[in-house]
């Protein structure tokens, strides 16, 4: 009697010993998490401002520093320099992640590859596409929680030539845009979470702003995703990348603005303008990339025009990008930023509307303050990215830029295509009130 007592206890201790090292590991795969959470930081070291964020890559994971591009496709890093893992894997021709990509080419080493894209300079180089791990924290809505990875994360391989024009230590970008391979998509695929995305840029480089994948809460002292307004999302059919294939549709995220009010007033404009015609030109998108707002010439005179008869105070010699200026002086300031009259675009109906206060509408430079939009006739981009080839016309007529996003949380829903945003100054509150403390 007394063997199989003391097999049985051999027996109850190998067990245990076995559940304490299989546990941990049924735990870690069998989280899966409602939403991961980044924080953003605006970069105002090189000639113009980004919003940069960090994920972890690789085996070993090491710390990546990538510019946030709101309407690219992909997720490309620099590959030329110092990038070394045990992981990374080639993605091969005629398989299914190549196949996610869409249209694609194919290398001598049978793999596939697309270009990957500068959206701040427009250069583009052809790269290969790759899987590694990706590393982040994943979140409640409160505070960063457990972190998760992604196993193989798909990515384009980028060059010296492509990442060159980007902030000192920023070695690729990472695309938000309408693709089935951009980091929302591929997060929540992966996780099997809702295909939602919401941005929200803080002002100052010294506070983050933050970037969530999934659905809210989105507490920044309040849950945000309450009381947002909300307006379709348009399909441009014509890519407005710097790199495509011919027959793609833009992968950037389009709104349909009807009309502009300025004080209430609508200002008299070319409305066809607002439409997107059926080679791609016209219409409103959304940009992290451009720093302001950047309108076709009538309309950026018709808006400024309106602007100036409204603010009733002498206008001074323009700043460079700008081409409305006032004194600082003659200006008055509120909770809500300088106290100018707000600039609406008018959505689906008259009562839609989102409003441009003005923390969001003005640039200060001391004693000068400029409305921060910019004519895109008289300053197009030196890169002449999405320009119409051999002018100044705007492929876009109206690219709503990063100031104007800043303070304000938007709400990608790529299942429904709908944007949600609202201006947190609504709210007493500002993007910088996310609590990255971990409660992990």
């Amino acid at each position: 009697m007394l063997v199989p007592m003391v097999a049985s206890v051999r027996f109850f201790i190998i067990l245990s010993f076995l559940s304490l090292i299989i546990s941990p590991s049924i735990a870690q795969t069998s989280f899966r998490p409602k939403a991961l959470v980044l924080p953003v930081t605006k970069d105002v070291s090189s000639t113009t401002p980004q919003y940069v964020t960090q994920i972890k890559q690789r085996t070993p994971l090491v710390p990546v520093k990538i510019s946030v591009d709101l309407g690219g496709g992909y997720f490309w890093v620099n590959c030329e320099e110092g990038y070394v893992s045990s992981t990374s894997k080639p993605a091969h021709c005629g398989s299914a992640q190549c196949s996610l990509f869409g249209l694609y080419g194919c290398s001598g080493e049978k793999i596939c590859g697309r270009s990957p894209s500068n959206t701040v300079t427009g250069v583009s180089t052809y790269g290969d596409i790759h899987g590694d791990v990706v590393s982040l924290p994943s979140t409640d809505g409160n505070n960063p929680g457990r972190v998760v990875s992604v196993p193989n994360f798909l990515f384009i391989c980028g060059s010296k030539v492509v990442q060159k024009g980007l902030p000192s230590g920023v070695t690729g970008m990472a695309g938000l845009g309408r693709t089935k391979v951009s980091l929302p998509s591929q997060f929540a695929s992966f996780f099997s979470f809702q295909k939602k995305f919401a941005i929200c840029l803080s002002s100052s480089p010294r506070t983050d702003g933050v970037i969530f994948f999934g659905d809210g809460p989105y507490n920044l002292n309040m849950d945000v995703s309450k009381v947002l307004t909300f307006t379709p999302l348009i399909t441009n059919p014509v890519s407005t990348a710097p790199s495509a294939f011919l027959g793609e549709p833009s992968v950037e995220y389009f709104i349909g603005v009807k009309s502009i009010r300025v004080s209430g007033k609508k200002v008299p404009l070319n409305t066809t303008l607002l439409s997107i015609d059926r080679n791609g030109i016209g219409g409103t998108k959304i940009s992290t990339v451009n720093p302001y707002t950047v309108m076709e010439t009538t309309i950026y005179k018709a808006v400024a025009g309106a602007f100036v008869k409204a603010v009733g105070a002498p206008t001074v010699a323009p700043v460079a990008p700008f081409g409305t200026c006032f004194a600082t002086k003659d200006i008055g300031f509120s909770r809500m930023g300088p106290a100018v009259p707000s600039i609406d675009l008018v959505l689906q109906t008259e009562d839609v509307l989102w409003s441009i206060i003005g923390a969001n509408s003005m640039v200060q430079f001391n004693d000068v303050i400029c409305l921060g939009f910019v004519d895109a006739g008289s300053d197009p981009s030196t890169s002449q990215v999405g320009f119409v080839v051999g002018g100044s016309h705007p492929m876009t007529s109206i690219t709503i830029g990063s100031h104007q996003l800043e303070n304000n949380l938007l709400q990608f829903d790529l299942a429904t295509s709908r944007l949600g945003f609202r201006s947190l100054f609504l709210e007493h509150t500002n993007c910088a009130n996310f609590n990255f403390t971990s409660s992990a």
